[in-house]
């Protein structure tokens, strides 16, 4: 599919706004994308912003040159980039990757996600705050949001950005809820690092197969840390008794008595929240109504990772929609869209969404599957060089997918995500 960012004709650019609902990182790039096209969108989150919102924090570089304009603009909040991984599994096996560029790029959510919304503004975004969206109905291909404090917004074309629990897609009967086997519990503060700090700061932290299937991390940022422990729902709902601010702070105390961080844990910056880890839904999209981000799936099920795929599928949803609006689609025509959005995630994103599907239901099934990963990754520096490569954006995913399948079959589908995506959980 190719897409057309010309401008659409005033009549199309005068036309009824396109929503977005959720000013997260998918909603708020595709509320610009829109936008600098020339078509009206309305911007809807339930949130005045800056607002906090739970998240490892971690990004690929390969954001910066999927999306040319976000790096000159990154000096305006806190960054700290990242080319060290520590690799940890169940039984304390190791493993250490090193970049000889930065790999990953963290930043906190409560500033980026405030960036991306003035940046979605400053190129003719409508943005409204507290707007919580409570019901949702399609009728005549024509939805119908409402506010909890009873304003409506109507629209022909929706994009639903509204997160893990999209009301959008719950109302609309595109996601009835996901399954807790499908659901990852992500517990985790952000505290400054007056108060908790990690001893290197250089290094993102990652373990696999913590207490059993879990995942824990430490994430450096400039002037905060994030630590956090998680697991698939399912397993936690009825293999852990603790609750989880006492999984947080044991976890801490931990790692204080490892000599990996020094300080305390603070419960007011602790956060519980959940993650889709099922893989993208079949279908993200009816007619005119597209979701993105967590409220499609989209999310590394091995690693957690959702703001890059956000703000992909964000990117992706509104150039349907400016492909469409360029192009002069007759009416009739316009239910296609859905479909096209579709295609066009899976072509840029699917194979590698699928694939961590797999290796996250391979890897946590054994804890030795994943202590011979990690061990075995000082003897591939080969195959770690090109997932570093991919991480960084030089190198697709499917180049390094074929590279790596040919050279170790066995091993190549569950390095690709071990090693490049554990750079950008969150």
């Amino acid at each position: 599919m190719e897409f057309s960012l010309n401008k659409p004709s005033s009549a199309l650019a005068a036309s009824e706004p396109v929503l977005v609902v959720g000013a997260g990182p998918a909603g708020a790039t595709a509320a610009r994308r829109l936008a600098e096209a020339g078509i009206k969108v309305r911007l809807l989150d339930r949130a005045s912003f800056p607002r906090n919102k739970p998240c490892g924090g971690g990004i690929s570089v390969r954001v910066l040159s999927r999306f040319p304009f976000l790096e000159p603009k990154l000096s305006r909040i806190a960054t700290h980039t990242l080319s060290r991984l520590y690799l940890e599994g169940p039984a304390g096996e190791s493993a250490v990757v090193t970049s000889n560029a930065p790999a990953t790029l963290m930043i906190r959510r409560v500033e980026f996600d405030a960036l991306l919304v003035s940046l979605a503004v400053d190129a003719g975004a409508e943005l409204v705050t507290a707007a919580d969206i409570v019901q949702a109905s399609d009728a005549g291909g024509r939805v119908t949001l409402v506010s909890r404090d009873g304003r409506r917004f109507e629209s022909h074309t929706v994009i639903a950005a509204d997160g893990v629990h999209s009301t959008v897609a719950r109302r609309l009967g595109l996601n009835p809820g996901w399954p807790p086997s499908s659901i990852a519990l992500d517990m985790m503060e952000e505290t400054p690092r007056t108060m908790l700090r990690d001893v290197d700061p250089s290094t993102l932290w990652v373990a696999y197969g913590y207490n059993g299937p879990g995942y824990a991390y430490i994430f450096p940022k400039r002037d905060h840390v994030n630590i956090g422990i998680g697991y698939v729902l399912s397993h936690y709902r009825t293999e852990v008794a603790a609750s989880p601010y006492d999984l947080q702070r044991a976890f801490v105390d931990s790692l204080r008595s490892r000599g990996i961080v020094a300080g305390e844990s603070v419960r007011r910056n602790f956060t519980p929240f959940l993650i889709p880890v099922g893989g993208p839904l079949s279908r993200p999209g009816r007619g005119r109504v597209l979701l993105a981000g967590d409220a499609g799936g989209f999310v590394n099920a091995f690693t957690a990772e959702g703001i890059y795929y956000a703000m992909v599928t964000g990117d992706l949803a509104a150039r349907t929609i400016v492909d469409e609006a360029a192009a002069r689609k007759r009416p009739e025509e316009r239910s296609d869209l859905a479909t096209r959005y579709r295609r066009a995630c899976d072509r840029e994103i699917g194979p590698e969404l699928r694939d961590s599907v797999l290796i996250q239901r391979y890897l946590f099934a054994s804890p030795r599957r994943i202590a011979r990963l990690i061990r075995g990754i000082p003897r591939n520096p080969a195959m770690t060089r090109a997932v570093l490569d991919y991480a960084m954006g030089r190198r697709s995913y499917r180049s390094v997918r074929r590279r790596l399948l040919s050279r170790s079959p066995t091993l190549a589908v569950s390095m690709m995500a071990e090693l490049a995506k554990s750079f950008v959980q969150s």
